[in-house]
């Protein structure tokens, strides 16, 4: 979607905004002239004149024009809209989008706070260049597009928690609380601490046994979404100790280990979607407030809370009709996703639960949780580094499974392999298929849940094959790869459409 919205494009968002469409959230926002304030299309304040609205497809664009973000429909909340870099042929296009991406990841990618210099860096460009490409497809420059990142963030924490002020500043990504109280008071005309005069609504709730307590933030996405869909996939390989999904309720939790900056973070995250509202409650432990951010944009990731329903069907509708509610699981640690895909490899679904769960009962960390149910964090790639094939043999993992469970977690302990939403694609696939024992079908399934790759395409799965209906071709791998051109490049999406058949 290019940066400029056109008088025609702006009926269209104002039609939007008179119903609420929750199809439109995060896709623009609208800038009230005669308030000065910018809100979601969903917001349940009173219309605006037509005459009085202007439409951005960004916040930074809403920002940079002088708006400020609504206190009420808190566009910090909204779904991104990603446009994939694949759809396009335009090489400039390409890599504003892959900057933007890159600024819009917690993930580590580079040393320190990421500024122009490095996006040039690791994009291969000059930093010149990528700042014109990026302010020509974008409308605003990276340093805005970030400022604006930093502060909706920093504004979603200090409404939602009670963390204190300069622990707030550092999470956003502010050099100094100094900075950070000059930056929202010139953006918003608001002190930080102005947000949290109603204590008790950002307070934590007490704990009851299928709402804990801990840092209580919120999310949106886009209908439709199939909530019993996901929360199934995730039911059907939980592992015990480490994972439980509750159907009825609709709600799960998890344990989880964070690597940042030289520190291990460990704790707990629980999830539960609101019924009747497209929107996302998150409880997570206060042992993870330190890479608080990080966790968000993984619990993100993980639901794919901020897919685009209405180009994807576009494009898969007509092959697939009826589940353009459907998500791509994604997960909260990449080494992770990566050692189940490899344990799952040509057998069931149960048969790798089981094997995973001996995998976290014998290598992994004890953690105390107010979950029965959650005991153990996932072994990590240090600790798997270390394991013998023996030791791994001992649970049933035959040797060629053993052989790449290792060189995948000596890769990842080395820092060879990086298995987040950051990575580069390409190279990370290639990366993956020089280890011994991961094949292209493991490599794209570990980009589709662990990159975020949407044009991820397992073609060899006999599952794939059987729903496509070419398992009886003579090539059926070359048959569904053929087929699989149409729906580019949102693979992915089809691959769960597939599967769902």
């Amino acid at each position: 979607m290019p940066h400029a919205i056109s008088p025609a494009t702006d009926d269209v968002c104002y039609l939007a905004l008179t119903t609420r469409d929750s199809r439109f959230d995060g896709r623009f926002f609208v800038g009230v002239t005669s308030t000065g304030i910018y809100c979601r299309p969903v917001c349940k304040v009173r219309l605006p004149k037509r005459e009085n609205c202007r439409f951005y497809v960004l916040a930074a664009q809403a920002e940079q024009a002088g708006f400020r973000p609504c206190l009420r429909c808190r566009p910090e909340l909204a779904p991104t809209t990603t446009t994939p870099i694949w759809s396009t042929q335009d090489a400039s296009a390409i890599l504003a989008q892959q900057a933007a991406r890159l600024l819009d990841s917690a993930e580590p990618w580079c040393e320190g706070t990421p500024n122009a210099g490095q996006l040039a860096t690791r994009l291969g460009i000059s930093e010149r260049h990528v700042r014109r490409i990026f302010e020509a497809h974008w409308g605003v420059s990276p340093l805005q597009y970030l400022q604006t990142r930093r502060l909706l963030t920093a504004k979603q924490l200090l409404t939602d928690t009670r963390l204190p002020i300069a622990e707030v500043a550092h999470l956003s990504g502010f050099a100094s609380l100094r900075s950070f109280n000059a930056a929202f008071v010139s953006h918003y005309h608001l002190q930080p601490r102005s947000l949290r005069k109603d204590a008790a609504s950002a307070s934590p709730s007490a704990m009851t046994a299928d709402r804990p307590a801990g840092l209580v933030l919120k999310a949106s996405y886009r209908a439709p979404y199939d909530v019993a869909a996901m929360l199934g996939f995730f039911a059907a390989r939980a592992v015990a100790g480490l994972e439980v999904v509750h159907l009825q309720e609709q709600w799960m939790a998890r344990t989880l280990e964070v690597w940042h900056a030289g520190r291990i973070h460990a704790g707990w995250v629980h999830l539960q979607f609101v019924h009747g509202r497209q929107e996302v409650v998150f409880r997570i432990d206060e042992a993870l407030a330190g890479v608080l951010p990080l966790v968000m944009s993984r619990l993100h990731g993980l639901l794919d809370l901020d897919a685009d329903p209405l180009p994807i069907q576009a494009q898969l509708g007509a092959r697939f009709p009826g589940s353009e509610g459907l998500r791509v699981p994604g997960t909260l640690d990449g080494f992770e996703l990566a050692v189940r895909a490899i344990l799952g490899q040509q057998i069931t679904v149960a048969a790798a639960r089981t094997l995973t769960t001996r995998l976290v009962a014998r290598f992994g960390r004890p953690l105390v949780t107010p979950f029965a149910e959650l005991t153990h964090l996932f072994p990590g790639a240090s600790t798997l580094s270390q394991a013998s094939g023996e030791d791994l043999g001992a649970l049933g993992i035959v040797r060629q499974r053993q052989a790449a469970i290792l060189a995948l977690a000596q890769a990842v302990a080395a820092g060879r392999i990086q298995l987040h939403a950051s990575a580069d694609v390409p190279a990370t696939m290639d990366a993956l298929q020089a280890l011994p024992g991961i094949g292209a079908w493991t490599a794209h399934y570990i980009a589709m849940r662990a990159l975020r790759w949407p044009d991820a395409f397992p073609s060899g799965d006999v599952a794939l094959q059987k729903a496509l209906g070419v398992r009886e071709t003579k090539h059926p791998a070359a048959e569904a790869e053929r087929a699989s051109q149409a729906w580019r490049p949102w693979r992915s999406y089809a691959v769960l459409r597939a599967w769902s058949l």
